[in-house]
């Protein structure tokens, strides 16, 4: 499980650091896509593989299905982080994202997002509003 949030800075070479506590479970290799809300996704490569045969199970007469796989799976691509915990990401991720330099990391359970820093605080101060309504929708009669 990925959690917390992070402040890393794009090197020159396009390069983000990952959070020390984000390594190990990144460690074997990673996917990045598209995430929504002009994020991206960086899965484990075992998480990925397991959401890629949930897709599978999707009709291909679905329009919305291949419209989804064809854009997840374009835009996506794999890594392997170095020594010292640094992944590239491509100009296409970057440009989507709309990376530059300040980056926000956040753990979201499965996966790891990566936001432009000033995306991240606009997009958090929206929800925050909305976030204990939001708590009966999405874990009814939990929280």
């Amino acid at each position: 499980m990925f959690l917390g949030t992070y402040a890393p800075r794009l090197d020159d070479k396009s390069r983000l650091v990952l959070p020390a506590k984000f390594r190990d479970q990144l460690a074997d290799g990673l996917v990045i896509t598209k995430g929504q809300e002009r994020c991206l996704c960086v899965w484990p490569a075992k998480e990925f593989r397991a959401v890629t045969e949930q897709l599978r199970q999707a009709p291909v007469t679905s329009k919305a299905a291949r419209d989804y796989m064809r854009v997840l799976f374009a835009g996506a691509t794999d890594e392997i982080p170095d020594k010292q915990g640094r992944i590239t990401i491509p100009q296409p991720l970057r440009d989507y994202a709309g990376l530059a330099r300040d980056c926000a990391v956040i753990g979201a359970n499965n996966r790891v997002e990566v936001w432009d820093a000033a995306a991240w605080d606009h997009y958090l101060a929206a929800q925050e509003e909305s976030f204990s309504a939001l708590s009966q929708e999405v874990l009814p009669g939990i929280l």
